[in-house]
């Protein structure tokens, strides 16, 4: 069962939790922590000591002489660096007393990560709505648009993620890709379901493919044995699928010709759609991860990933009603004028 952090959630962030180690050559639960983390700022450390800042599980603040082995866990509030404000505004779709549903911008990161504390989608909304217990349901990638489904109230929270882990939410996808060649034989080649293996390794920031038997490749990605309930173990085969279906060909803003196209994944590996786009020989404008990886650069705001969660549908396990909720924003490279016939 996850602990509950005797802390409050300040300027919407969580309190940081530690684990501890019961032994050691650390006399105390202060000299662990310089160790670990004196590089970074000893003085500040021991000042939050003396603050009262560093808390155990029943919120009781410890000293510079608490002995380690005394707690298992402690709390405390990270420095927060200073910030540069994105040049993105989130909106809100929806909210009740149990749901928020957020139209997110590109660049903004769903929840804090790395450099992003305040400017990220869930900070924003938690000071916005003075909501501190808002959580997500779901994430967007940093540089994905969309729809984001939060939950407000923690003792209906578990219905809403259930939801997602029973794959009883319906989401739809909007993308543009540029390509080269003849307009009708790029038409033709939707619609068309891709499926593969993708795996994803902590620290590495991308996904790789991985291959399966042909004997394999038959079975349903994911294919739950029991209704309700999520394949549990490794499945043979593909585990990603997604059906990519044409909007419309014409060119962009700056006369390329481009496609646009919606994606319905029928499952949820990271990075799926952009991946399953670039083994198309589509990959989607200013993806700098696929299909192939770029060095890291500053953002260019002129130049957002053209990826966009357009829509999240399903049915309230509150309320019993129908909900869809859809994102207003427009992909920029979308086409605004027909490609000429070749």
């Amino acid at each position: 069962m996850p602990l509950n952090s005797p802390l409050p959630v300040r300027r919407g962030v969580n309190a940081t939790r530690l684990h501890l180690p019961e032994t050691g050559p650390w006399p105390t639960v202060h000299h662990y922590l310089l160790e670990r983390f004196g590089h970074i700022d000893p003085a500040g450390i021991t000042a939050r000591f003396h603050a009262g800042e560093v808390v155990d599980s029943a919120g009781a603040p410890l000293s510079i002489s608490t002995p380690l082995g005394a707690t298992e866990f402690i709390w405390y509030y990270r420095n927060l660096p200073d910030e540069t404000p994105l040049p993105v505004t989130e909106e809100i779709l929806f909210e009740d007393e149990h749901l928020v549903a957020a139209d997110k911008p590109h660049f903004l990161p769903t929840t804090p990560a790395g450099r992003y504390v305040q400017e990220s989608l869930l900070v924003r909304l938690r000071n916005r709505l003075d909501a501190p217990d808002l959580t997500p349901i779901h994430r967007l990638d940093r540089g994905t648009a969309g729809v984001v489904l939060f939950a407000k109230n923690p003792a209906t929270r578990g219905q809403y993620q259930l939801l997602f882990e029973r794959r009883q939410v319906a989401k739809s996808y909007e993308a543009v890709s540029a390509f080269s060649g003849d307009p009708q034989r790029t038409a033709a080649r939707f619609p068309v379901t891709v499926r593969n293996r993708i795996t994803k390794t902590k620290g590495v920031l991308t996904s790789q493919l991985l291959p399966y038997p042909v004997q394999d490749s038959g079975r349903n990605p994911q294919q739950s044995p029991l209704r309700g309930r999520a394949r549990r173990g490794n499945s043979p085969g593909a585990n990603a699928s997604s059906r990519i279906e044409l909007l419309q060909l014409g060119q962009n803003r700056a006369g390329r010709p481009v496609v646009h196209l919606q994606l319905t994944p029928h499952t949820g590996k990271t990075h799926q759609l952009r991946i399953h786009l670039a083994m198309l020989g589509l990959g989607i404008m200013h993806d700098r991860f696929y299909p192939q990886l770029l060095d890291d650069a500053p953002d260019d705001f002129d130049a957002p990933l053209q990826l966009l969660a357009r829509t999240i549908s399903f049915t309230d396990p509150i309320s019993g009603s129908a909900r869809r909720f859809s994102s207003t924003r427009r992909l920029v490279e979308a086409p605004v004028s027909t490609v000429p016939e070749v």
